[in-house]
């Protein structure tokens, strides 16, 4: 029989008591995780990082003992020896479902690296699940906790045109899966909830460039709002690159993920009393304040905090299965535009 672990439940204020949690997966995500636990429970008391998963028992133990906390080979292992609140699951995606499945019939909150699942099948077994058991699962779209996103949601009037693009060097990491779900995924949830409307088409093409799956893409989205979207990434550049920018009625919006910087273009005096003159006087620049701070860091406060008080993530499971499924739509046109041109062969040489 599997060992359950209590679930404290919300009662108005933030529960007094030790959130012990653990991270399953000891690769590069996982010890990043692993490390922002470390931190987050050196300024709070009622915070633990109790354990380190991974099916390598020197890679566990390695992370485990960097962080002073216990190291384990298996869930089964975990689930015997150690309570734990809270885990977050940083495992190949093709791991999520057994992984979090496990995590939430033992009583345990979830937090999902991104992609949330290998398939749709899998994303909506994954939601039943946290449905039926009230489990807390939230998914690691990290730019969704970026400060410059976050300072940029008070700016939306109605995005009508957004170009994005995501570019990075090669590296031999997660060449398992398309650029779409490795990298683009990102700027789809932050342009999901952005627009906050259904897509209506979609158009994209891909290359495989330096490995067998497609390692640049280009798509085109348009939304029932009306809003057209271009978006671009890309694991074969020559250079790190993370914009994204948008137009709404009046606005321009420019949005620098790595600088956690945002910059707003009104016309006249759209842009409120703070705003300077650019070099056209009808259009004036205001840089709304932003607080920096690192992604993983906001992420995993605000995870910490939904647990403690029983409440829905910013992205949610379900928000996490709608950009899984605008992703697979993109990986299917990028696939129905490869065959109509013959570009498949590019895959196989």
């Amino acid at each position: 029989m599997t060992a359950r672990f209590p679930r404290l439940r919300w009662t108005g204020t933030i529960l007094n008591h030790t959130t012990s949690v653990a991270v399953v997966g000891a690769g590069a995500f996982g010890r990043n995780h692993a490390r922002v636990y470390h931190e987050l429970a050196q300024q709070d008391p009622s915070l633990k990082l109790a354990a380190i998963v991974d099916s390598d028992p020197a890679r566990a133990e390695a992370v485990a003992s960097a962080y002073q906390a216990r190291a384990y080979a298996s869930l089964d292992q975990l689930i015997g020896g150690e309570k734990v609140t809270a885990a977050s699951v940083a495992v190949p995606t093709i791991q999520h479902l057994a992984v979090a499945s496990r995590l939430m019939e033992a009583g345990v909150d979830v937090l999902i690296e991104k992609p949330l699942a290998a398939s749709l099948d899998e994303a909506d077994k994954l939601v039943a699940l946290a449905q039926r058991t009230g489990s807390i699962g939230q998914v690691g779209h990290l730019e969704r906790f970026n400060p410059a996103v976050r300072a940029t949601l008070p700016l939306i009037t109605q995005p009508m045109f957004f170009e994005v693009h995501r570019l990075s060097v090669f590296t031999p990491r997660s060449l398992d899966v398309d650029v779409v779900l490795d990298l683009m995924i990102h700027d789809l949830d932050v342009v999901l909830a952005f627009v906050n409307s259904p897509v209506k088409e979609i158009r994209a093409v891909g290359l495989p460039i330096l490995s067998r799956k497609v390692d640049i893409a280009n798509v085109r989205m348009e939304f029932d709002s009306g809003c057209v979207a271009n978006l671009t990434a890309s694991r074969v550049s020559t250079e790190r690159v993370r914009k994204l920018r948008f137009f709404q009625p009046g606005q321009y919006v420019s949005i620098d993920y790595g600088r956690q910087d945002v910059i707003l273009f009104s016309v006249g005096g759209a842009g409120g009393p703070s705003a300077t003159p650019s070099v056209n006087p009808q259009i004036s620049m205001t840089k709304p304040p932003v607080v920096a701070e690192e992604p993983l860091h906001a992420e995993l406060k605000s995870f910490l905090g939904c647990v403690r008080r029983r409440s829905t993530p910013l992205v949610s499971l379900e928000e996490g299965r709608r950009a899984l499924a605008v992703a697979f739509e993109i990986v299917t046109a990028m696939a129905a535009h490869s065959h109509e041109f013959q570009l498949e062969r590019l895959r196989k040489t």
